[in-house]
This record gives C-alpha cells, structure tokens and sequence, in this order.
C-alpha cells in the first residue's frame, strides 16, 4: 500500500510540475527590411533620347523639355512636330492655367476656341501595347503598371496576349504629373492643335485625353505658370519651341534619360513599391534626367 502511495504522489508532483510550467510563446516573426535605395545609375542605366522626339519649350518662366511618345499617340506626336516647325506654338500664351491640374496653350486666339488650319485628330485614348512595349512595376492580376520609356503606363495583363489576334493588349497613359496631353472638345476626335502639361496628377483624364508625352525636365517652370481661368494679363509665354534634333549642334542640349529596363531602375521600382505598399501609384516613381 505504501508504494503505491510513493508511486501515486510522484505522478501527482510530476502533474503539478506541468500544470504550472508557463507555456512557451512564440517569438514575432522579423520585419522584412526595406530595400536600400540602389547605388548611383551606372553607364549601362541610361538611355538617350531620339532628338527627333524631344521638345524643347522655352518660356519666360524657364526652360520645359518634353520627350514625344509615339509608341502611344503617333499622329498626335506627328502634329505636335509639324506644328512645332513651323512655329506656330511660338509667342502663343498660357491662357487657361489650374493650380494643381494644368498649363493649356496652342491656340492662336488665346482663348480656347483657336486652331491650327490642318484637321481635326482621331483620338488615341489607348493603345496597343506588345510583350516588349512596356517595363512592367506591379502586376495586379487583371492589369499591369508599367513605363513605356519615360511614361507611367497601365495596360490589360499580358496573359491575354495569346488570345488576341495582333498578340498585344490594350494600354494607356497615365496622368501623372508632366504629362503633355491634346485638349480637345467635346467630341472625342477634336483635338487639333491645343494641348496642356500636367501640373499635378489627375486620373480622372485617363482613357478620355490623348497623352502624348511628358516633362522630363523644368518641371518647376511648369509649376510656376501664372495661374488663372482665363488667365489675367500679364499672361505667361512660349516664347518658342523647337525640335531637338532641329537645334544646332553646338547650342543643342545633351539629354539622357534613365531606362527603365536597366538594373537601376528595376530596383528603385522596388524601394517604391516596398516603401508605398498598397498606395503604389507608377508616379510615385521619379525619372532621373541629366541635361547639360
């Protein structure tokens, strides 16, 4: 009977023991760092220009270089550089001006009623975007957020490229700050000569504007313009705007631009996203330039 007694107390002591041993908890799983911000571009970063895409627009409030995109709108792209050669954006003022939405010029009244003598364009809200057309920055899925060399884009997956007939997807610009767009009228394909630079980001003009460009330099001038619905006299200036390629060699800016398909670029997509998370937004990402 004793040793049964013995046997009994020890298992209760060994019960015990367990009973009060405080449970074990977990450690927290570790923060992922975020990534560092990538070294200084190297050679292999950047890309130039071709001269015959850039704009150069020279106001009273500065210096505005835009690059053309005619892997978006070509005919728009094709008008803006006739137009430009044959001076006819030269001395035209900045008549409708929205703080924190845009710079409208072109037009020869000054008024937004004005055009040029050639007809109307066909709009080109979207486009037909190639396996290889865009950099993709985020896959959702159903859509992908990408650049087209120095313009935020957004297109349907790349998935559905094997289902179409053209083996391409449709696409659009995005309305991130300086980007340059056609004005246009009501009707969709009205835009003639008017066009204005984006001051701010406004996606409400997606699908709906013809975007044929963006700012990749003095973007502070265009944040500078006089602003006002029309504008009072004094108005802002462009006092000219010429081709790149039209600009004598030795007066002619030297460009470059970061590509967006070099290792550089592709790692300060993923600072971006990592930093932004769910508010990743394509204009959060900043194009570094050099001009000289």
């Amino acid at each position: 009977m004793l040793r049964l007694f013995v046997l009994f107390s020890a298992v209760l002591a060994i019960v015990a023991t367990d009973a009060s041993a405080a449970p074990r908890k977990a450690k927290p799983a570790p923060v992922p760092a975020a990534p560092a911000a990538p070294l200084n571009p190297g050679p292999a970063d950047w890309r130039t220009p071709d001269p015959q895409d850039v704009l150069v627009i020279d106001t009273n409030k500065g210096r505005i270089i835009v690059e053309m995109l005619p892997e978006l709108a070509p005919n728009h792209v094709v008008r803006v550089r006739e137009l430009t050669r044959e001076k006819f954006y030269d001395g035209l003022t900045f008549f409708r001006v929205i703080e924190n939405f845009m710079d409208q010029t072109g037009d020869p009244k000054n008024t937004g009623e004005g055009g040029s003598t050639k007809p109307d364009l066909m709009a080109e809200f979207t486009f037909r975007r190639g396996a290889d057309t865009m950099v993709t920055a985020a896959d959702q899925g159903v859509a992908e957020i990408g650049f087209v060399k120095s313009m935020p884009v957004m297109s349907q997956s790349a998935m559905l490229m094997a289902m179409t007939a053209d083996a391409k997807v449709s696409a659009w610009g995005l309305f991130c700050p300086g980007v340059a767009a056609m004005a246009r009228a009501s009707e969709p394909d009205s835009a003639n000569s008017q066009f204005f630079l984006m001051r701010a980001g406004y996606p409400s003009l997606e699908k709906r504007y013809t975007p044929w460009g963006r700012v990749i330099s003095g973007q502070e001038a265009v944040r500078a313009i006089k602003v006002g619905e029309p504008v009072a006299a004094p108005q802002d200036q462009v006092q000219q705007i010429r081709v790149l390629a039209d600009i004598p060699e030795k007066e002619r800016p030297q460009i470059r631009v970061i590509d967006p398909r070099g290792p550089w670029f592709k790692s300060e997509i993923e600072r971006v996203r990592s930093a932004k998370g769910a508010d990743f937004s394509a204009c959060d990402v900043k194009i570094p330039v050099e001009v000289k």
